[in-house]
């Protein structure tokens, strides 16, 4: 294998996970082919957070300042109520959790994080981004990939020694690293919980009854039977993201859809009025179906590695998705930086490596939504506990998560 071929990676995907694994590679003297189906683009969704476990990974490859000027870092975490609005909870982040957690807890638009991590790879000359392209196939061994423009029009054979599938739930690279599990929706679940979202300006009505309920520079929560809601600042401040989820069917075979608003107002029965017309103020919601991937695979001996959503796409309930999605790009590259000479190790340990982390965010997330979702004796006994634990206890209790560094792998 020639130097040049040694050190070219191919990344398929450049939404986060795909956008930051580039600027790690590039940091790590890779040159790097990244190639993204759209023709632009667009961030999918609305607000994101982004834990201290993300943040400090985005500050070490450069990222991190271009996304401050419009984020936004809330003091606190709390947990409300919905039908009475009373606090149940309160996680302190803000200069505290920094000085915790040794980077910054963040709120932001999407599309602010994805300019910046472009604002990032504009600055590296060793990344060539190419829209309009997807792999179409893989020649194992020499590990060439041939890319191609909508219904098949061929663009350009890759060579390469490494293949990152950073394609999201319906990866066209999952076949290649796994031929059983298949493609795109063959190994993707519907989870059964619809996500609603919507914004509102700060000034606007729904913004002035979102600041009469929820906390404006925190994270709020409000927690019910039927649904939960979590509202936060975005856009320095300038604006509100919420994100409601209720059970429901699924309704498209894609991240947003229609679906009948009334599935939403038949969740929050028995709220508190003021989130009721908070609720009917922001309208119009977009409804995303959530899916999730479970791949046995995230890895081929022959070059190939999958990471963020087209590994093991989560619901959201931790907060972690793109957070997970970060950590993987940045190990990944550290462990194929720390094995150049055997590529296959450097895959199977940095695999080993991340299953188990990627499992405890799981079962964290699906603690939070069995909590959030209680009700009668259950939700009495949650009650209790959060208010038998001060807020720094619950920060401690998160330590394991946000106090997360990422961890150099260290040669045989």
């Amino acid at each position: 294998m020639s130097e040049a071929r040694f050190r070219q990676v191919v990344i398929a995907g450049a939404g986060i996970a795909g956008l930051t694994a580039a600027i790690a590679f590039a940091e790590r003297g890779y040159a790097v082919k990244l190639f993204e189906q759209a023709r632009r683009l667009e961030a999918a969704g609305a607000g994101i957070q982004l834990s201290p476990n993300a943040t400090r990974i985005l500050r070490q490859l450069g990222v991190l300042d271009t996304l401050l000027a419009n984020a936004v870092k809330p003091q606190a975490v709390v947990l409300k109520d919905a039908a009475s609005l009373r606090q149940l909870a309160r996680v302190p982040l803000g200069g505290a959790g920094e000085e915790r957690w040794g980077a910054p807890y963040l709120v932001a638009h999407r599309a602010d994080l994805q300019n910046a991590l472009m604002a990032r790879v504009a600055q590296m000359p060793d990344i060539h981004l190419i829209t309009g392209a997807q792999v179409s196939s893989v020649a194992s061994g020499s590990l060439v990939v041939t890319m191609t423009e909508g219904v098949g029009r061929k663009i350009v054979d890759t060579e390469g020694s490494l293949l990152v599938g950073a394609d999201g739930v319906w990866s066209a690279v999952r076949r290649f690293a796994d031929p059983a599990s298949g493609a795109g929706f063959a190994n993707s679940r519907f989870s059964g919980e619809l996500a609603w979202r919507a914004t509102a300006s700060a000034d606007s009505e729904a913004g002035q009854a979102f600041a009469a309920i929820g906390a404006s520079d925190c994270v709020t929560t409000f927690l019910h039977p039927g649904f939960h809601m979590v509202a936060y600042p975005v856009s320095r401040g300038s604006a509100f993201n919420l994100a409601a989820f209720t059970p429901g069917d699924r309704i498209a075979e894609g991240w947003s859809g229609h679906a009948d608003p009334a599935i939403l107002a038949r969740a929050m029965r028995g709220t508190a009025q003021a989130l009721a017309r908070l609720v009917d103020l922001v309208g119009p919601w977009t409804a995303f179906p959530i899916h999730t991937v479970e791949q046995k695979r995230w890895t081929a001996p022959e070059g190939i590695a999958l990471i963020g959503d087209a590994a093991h796409a989560m619901t959201p309930f931790a907060a972690q998705g793109a957070a997970m999605a970060i950590e993987d790009a940045a190990t990944l590259a550290d462990a194929v930086a720390d094995f150049p000479d055997d590529p296959r190790q450097s895959l199977a340990t940095w695999e080993k490596l991340r299953r188990p982390r990627i499992a405890k965010v799981l079962k964290r997330g699906a603690l939070n939504r069995l909590a959030w979702h209680a009700r009668g004796p259950v939700a009495l006994a949650r009650n209790l506990l959060l208010a038998a634990r001060p807020g720094e206890k619950l920060a401690a209790d998160l330590d394991w998560l946000y106090g997360w560094e990422q961890q150099q792998i260290i040669h045989r």
